[in-house]
């Protein structure tokens, strides 16, 4: 009698991390612009006006250094309404999402509309910059745009030389992605397994690779993988990797060595941290066997075995 197919699991997930850029003369100009209330675009070679700048031209590849000023009023070109803003968004209220032609500008800029509602905002209706109360260098120093009635202003953008005391040379973006994962039943047999400290996968009936974590099918042959089988616990670092800066809420001290680790009888490898050895000493071949975290949901990294370190020839079509 077949066993019932596992309940598919599901969870709150978030990925969240700190993207740091450095900053070319063209986007250092145009940021701390935006914290001195000052709007910079740059000027192709056929004379179009990109705003916001790049420094290459999107045509030629030629690269970009003129400078000018537009206004901070401007047109809207198109718009969407988003009725429940996000976490993170400029607006905690309902607001539309614009792109404006500032006066002056040859392209337009994507940002946020405060308007009471989607039937107050129409493609070409007039908006103007409303600057935040605090600003650094940032487009975030856009607070939004707000609706306002002016003729467009005709004098046309002024050159700039892109000058300002203590200039952005670097920003720090926080990226975040909330979402609801579901790992499916191949995933939900896998995450039963690690429950129980055992590693499931699943085997190609038409190739007979072992697909640890399991997929539900073969990606090269294109068939479900419906048979499970047992791998590990203990494996062999395949390649592996150095880290040396310290992630951001990771209670890891740097350096550490993450790697590639097939578990014998998987297919390919996994990653995993190895633990127990100085990094130094971390090498392809090495023996090593999990070692499960408090709870016992997952291992929390790998140690050497003490076995001798395994031939190349047994794990190379696994890099």
């Amino acid at each position: 009698m077949t066993a019932p197919p596992p309940e598919a699991l599901r969870a709150p997930l978030v990925v969240e991390f700190p993207f740091t850029r450095s900053l070319g003369p063209v986007q250092s100009a145009f940021l701390t612009g935006l914290r001195e209330r000052t709007v910079l675009g740059v000027r192709t070679e056929a004379g179009e006006v990109l705003v916001p700048p790049v420094e290459y031209d999107p045509v030629t590849a030629a690269e970009l250094r003129e400078l000018v000023e537009v206004a901070t009023t401007g047109t809207v070109t198109t718009w969407a309404w988003n009725p429940e803003p996000r976490r993170g968004q400029p607006l905690a209220t309902p607001f539309a999402w614009v792109l404006v032609r500032l006066d002056g500008a040859g392209t337009a800029l994507l940002h946020a509309l405060d308007a009471p509602g989607p039937e107050a905002v129409r493609t070409g209706m007039r908006v103007r910059i409303r600057w935040a109360a605090e600003r650094s260098g940032a487009i975030t120093d856009i607070a939004c745009f707000e609706p306002y009635e002016s003729a467009e202003d005709e004098t046309g953008p002024a050159p700039h030389d892109g000058r300002f005391d203590e200039p952005v040379t670097g920003i720090v973006a926080p990226a975040r992605l909330d979402y609801t994962y579901s790992p499916g039943r191949a995933q939900t047999r896998y995450l039963q397994g690690l429950g129980e400290r055992r590693t499931i996968g699943e085997r190609c009936p038409s190739c007979a690779k072992v697909y640890v974590p399991p997929r539900g099918a073969c990606p090269t042959c294109g068939v479900a993988t419906t048979d499970r089988v047992e791998v590990g616990p203990r494996g062999t670092v395949t390649t592996f990797c150095i880290v040396n800066i310290k992630a951001k809420n990771l209670d890891i001290e740097v350096p550490y060595v993450y790697a590639h680790i097939a578990l014998d009888g998987a297919g390919l490898a996994l990653h995993g941290r190895i633990g127990g050895i100085p990094y130094d000493e971390v090498r392809m071949g090495l023996r090593v066997e999990p070692v499960w975290s408090e709870d016992g949901r997952f291992p929390d990294h790998f140690r050497p075995t003490g076995e001798p370190d395994a031939d190349y020839d047994t794990y190379k079509e696994l890099l």
